[in-house]
């Protein structure tokens, strides 16, 4: 009888089905007017597929999108009827998931512009000039840009690996571990390899409470800025290193 997975994962860093779409766009370099939606949605459906895998509580709307792309994927697959001069015209399936990803996308790139104002504000002051000479001058932290989609993908294919490279009979004897052991052991890891490690090389055992406690780990050391992420180009690998002090 195998026992419960003790580790129950909430993020809320997941923004919504929409987020996730837009997010998958930009990675393929899809044109967002001509979505190709049997590719959308394979991809959609491996990143839910990797969420249920870590048993991350998954909101009710992106498996309500999940059902619209399958939809919409069937509706693509059936054959093309010719139309007559006098038949009216029939609406693309895609459109009015194109018009919400379009308009979700307008307003986040509202959203983004207002932070980085936000932000340039947060950096005048009104007090008078005052020479800080016994300070040290700070030099700006390297946080990296990869997100949390990102870094779920990256999941995905640690998940496949694995499974590839998993023996078809085995039998593992281990003691569980905490998120907090975790984080000092991937600490300790980092401190050893200053040039950073690839973040597949973090998940040194198979087990499924193994994989899901190194990933919440990451993320929990990512969010106390004590490691960041880095990706040169879409696809590549992804690096951990650990944050500067």
């Amino acid at each position: 009888m195998n026992e419960p997975n003790p580790y129950q994962v909430k993020l809320d860093t997941f923004e919504g089905p929409l987020d996730l779409l837009l997010h998958l766009i930009q990675r393929y370099e899809i044109d967002i007017y001509d979505i190709p939606v049997a590719q959308i949605t394979e991809q959609y459906l491996q990143y839910l597929h990797a969420m249920q895998t870590i048993e991350l509580n998954i909101a009710s709307e992106y498996l309500v999108m999940a059902a619209t792309l399958v939809a919409i994927k069937s509706q693509m697959l059936l054959p093309k009827q010719k139309l007559e001069e006098e038949e009216e015209y029939i609406e693309d399936p895609r459109e009015a998931l194109m018009q919400r990803l379009i308009e979700y996308r307008k307003y986040k790139e509202a959203a983004e512009r207002l932070k980085e104002k936000e932000s340039d504000e947060s950096k005048i002051y009104t007090r008078p000039p005052y020479t800080f000479n016994d300070l040290q001058k700070s030099v700006p932290v390297e946080r990296g840009s990869i997100s949390i989609y990102d870094m779920v993908g990256a999941l995905t294919n640690v998940l496949q690996r694995k499974k590839w490279n998993a023996p078809l009979e085995t039998t593992i004897n281990q003691r569980e571990v905490t998120l907090e052991e975790k984080m000092l052991e991937i600490n300790d890891v980092l401190k050893n390899n200053p040039s950073g490690v690839l973040f597949d090389q973090l998940f040194v055992y198979k087990a499924k409470a193994q994989i899901v406690v190194t990933f919440m780990a990451i993320l929990e050391l990512m969010k106390n800025n004590k490691v960041y992420c880095k990706q040169e180009r879409h696809f590549d690998s992804i690096y951990v290193f650990l944050m500067e002090e």
